[in-house]
């Protein structure tokens, strides 16, 4: 193996390292979380690369900062949670409360219609869309984790459900000077 290469591999054999913790294998809660989590980073970036607002493109960068933090957590084992928090942040209320606020800013600058909106507006909004769904895989996964006692801090949960919400507000926000496509049934000629 070449000096200064990426590949070290010591995954081959179907396991990985923890940020803390030890190895496990590659099919355990915890890498699934974190790799849905680097997912959810990866997709937010493409939408940053998509989205036309400075402010939206703002948004999701300090998102896709937090949500280092939010993989850092899922990446550590339980009983080396307090490496973690020796050397890192953590998720905590204060992260979530700022969600709060930038998801109250967007409630107050986007009307929604009454009816469940079709993604695909932009580009920007469709690759917001596809990075808020990850991040529910993300927050079902953390749960798992809460709920098997390997997560011992439940405001990570809590952190990517109002993530979601936010990202669904942000889609809006990048669309709002088009029309939102309304889903309809047909059950009613189309008229919603």
């Amino acid at each position: 193996m070449p000096d200064g290469s990426i590949a070290t591999r010591r995954g081959d054999s179907g396991d990985t390292g923890l940020l803390y913790g030890g190895r496990v294998r590659k099919t355990d809660a915890r890498v699934d979380a974190y790799g849905s989590g680097d997912e959810a980073v990866s997709a937010l970036g493409l939408a940053r690369s998509l989205c036309a607002d400075e402010r939206v493109t703002s948004w999701i960068h300090e998102i896709q900062r937090e949500m280092f933090t939010v993989n850092a957590e899922l990446a550590t084992a339980a009983d080396s949670r307090h490496l973690l928090e020796t050397h890192f942040p953590t998720i905590t209320i204060e992260n979530t409360a700022r969600l709060d606020s930038l998801l109250h800013e967007l409630e107050t600058e986007v009307s929604l219609p009454k009816s469940f909106i079709i993604p695909g507006g932009s580009a920007g909004s469709a690759a917001i869309d596809v990075a808020r769904t990850i991040v529910r895989r993300t927050e079902r996964a953390a749960v798992a984790l809460i709920d098997s006692g390997e997560l011992q801090n439940p405001e990570v949960a809590t952190y990517l459900n109002r993530l979601s919400d936010v990202l669904f507000m942000l889609a809006r926000y990048e669309d709002r000077e088009r029309p939102f496509e309304p889903y309809s049934s047909g059950e009613d000629g189309g008229a919603n």
